[in-house]
């Protein structure tokens, strides 16, 4: 076995016993993007002296012995996590050349542990897409069949742990792009609940519904990944002080006493065949090992689309305002007066995607018309959330697609972005709901792509989420499988 095709757990044993150094575990990483990037295209900037330096670091803390988790560790970061001295670009061109003077939370937490950082990967720009094609730089194929999307928005990270070019990476869930890319790329994809990770240093989309979350290549490495990332930040005013479990303790055989919601709305009309086969398929497995399902109603959900598209348009609207070319990032350079510097910098900075979504978020925002669509769409929020709060009174967590299709041909949806939007019709109520989400893969279509199974839990409880997925894990045999590149 290549170093590169460990998991974080084996590779955390194997540089326990001396049997591989950090720096062969980073260097086989390394050797591994420069042979499949060019296929997969998950990579925006690669850090290569730098992480060899951090691998050496992390040799000599494991040399002294007890060393953290994931020390020594290789992993991705999206490219809006801020990170001290490396071009953090949110996959824009506005933000081409942009170097933070300081590193995201989750970023300080993973280098406190002597995690080695090989480099940041594509998303859509701003994290606005479901697919990643609305990267300004590189545009991420899915590694299990070229020519078809790898999701999106964390699009790259999610190609990198499939591809196994890291061991795992971080992206960011606003409606869906943590899980929703991991169930296209065949990983594992976790959304922790809205508060548990520090979102000091992620470059804003819609600040109410941003999280940061662990993308990887089986459930035990999420758990690890979440015991290293989670906590209170004072820098975050949306930060929870919350005790914090250790993850990887609720991953134990057996689902007796747990109840598994079944939401009617979740099944309907638009579902893929092969997908919902997938579905059926695990949640037998969870009746096999022992859970209780029922049905749960979440009435709610046909609103979920136009109440989070008005929401996190007007939160991108006022977020973007400050990409104006004055203070960092792109500026127009032909521009006769400020006014015109202004329109050219966005107009010419933004992609289309992006410049949509502020002209509808501003639109929302605008006197005359934000009780009519913001604050309304806010008043649908609460009900959406009340729905999640009356179904978890009958059950422990909710299973469910992730997406109605496995993915789709890259360019599909390019001139119909309502298509797009839609696309993310199951993820969405969870961002708005603020509750953790979880994608662990289920199976394959008959085309040989991944389709991944969504679980869904109370504030706080991402241990019941983490233990079914354990469990699903055991009965596909899924973990860690790779594509052929």
């Amino acid at each position: 076995m290549n170093p590169y095709e460990l998991t974080i757990s084996q590779a955390r044993t194997a540089l326990d016993n001396k049997e591989l150094s950090s720096r062969e575990l980073t260097s086989s990483c390394l050797e591994r993007i420069r042979s499949v990037d060019d296929t997969v295209h998950s990579f925006i900037s690669v850090t290569e002296k730098k992480a060899l330096q951090q691998a050496d670091a992390a040799d000599k803390e494991i040399a002294q012995g007890t060393p953290a988790p994931l020390c020594g560790i290789p992993f991705s970061l999206k490219d809006l996590l801020c990170t001290r001295g490396v071009t953090t670009t949110c996959g824009s061109k506005i933000l081409e050349n942009f170097v933070p003077p300081y590193d995201a939370t989750v970023v300080e937490k993973l280098k406190g542990q002597g995690a080695v950082i090989v480099g940041k990967v594509a998303m859509d720009e701003f994290a606005m897409g479901s697919t990643s094609e609305n990267c300004a730089f590189t545009i991420p194929e899915n590694p299990w069949k070229p020519g078809f999307v790898a999701g999106g928005s964390s699009g790259g990270s999610a190609t990198s742990v499939a591809a196994m070019e890291c061991l795992a990476s971080l992206g960011s869930d606003t409606g869906g792009s943590i899980r929703q890319p991991a169930s296209l790329c065949g990983v594992v994809g976790l959304k922790p609940t809205y508060g548990r990770v520090s979102r000091y240093g992620l470059v804003a989309f819609a600040s109410s519904l941003d999280q940061i979350g662990p993308l990887t290549r089986d459930v035990t490495d999420s758990a690890m990944m979440m015991n290293g990332i989670s906590g209170y930040d004072k820098r975050d005013s949306t930060s929870v002080k919350q005790d914090i479990p250790d993850f990887t303790k609720a991953l134990s055989e057996g689902m007796k006493g747990v109840r598994v919601g079944i939401p009617s709305e979740y099944f309907g009309e638009g579902l893929n065949n092969e997908v919902a086969t997938v579905v059926e398929s695990a949640i037998q497995s969870l009746r096999d090992a022992g859970a209780e399902i029922v049905e749960v109603s979440l009435p709610h959900t046909e609103y979920c689309v136009a109440v989070y598209y008005l929401i996190a348009s007007a939160e991108a609207s006022s977020n973007l305002a400050r990409y104006d070319g004055v203070v960092y990032g792109y500026r127009d350079q032909n521009a006769e007066s400020l006014i015109d510097m202004y329109r050219e910098t966005r107009s010419n900075g933004f992609g289309d995607e992006v410049k949509r979504r502020i002209l509808i978020g501003t639109y929302a925002l605008s006197s005359g018309y934000y009780d009519a669509y913001y604050k309304k769409a806010s008043q649908v929020r609460t009900l959406i959330l009340n729905d999640f709060r009356n179904a978890y009174e009958s059950c422990d967590l909710i299973i469910s697609p992730v997406t109605p299709t496995p993915a789709w041909k890259r360019g599909a949806h390019a001139g119909d972005p309502l298509a797009m939007y839609l696309s993310d019709v199951l993820t969405i109520s969870a961002n708005l709901a603020g509750i953790p989400g979880l994608s662990v893969p289920g199976g394959f279509s008959n085309d040989g792509l991944p389709i991944g199974i969504q679980l869904q839990g109370p504030h706080f409880q991402e241990e019941v989420l983490l233990k079914a997925a354990y469990n699903l894990e055991l009965a596909t045999e899924l973990g860690n499988r790779c594509p052929d590149i």
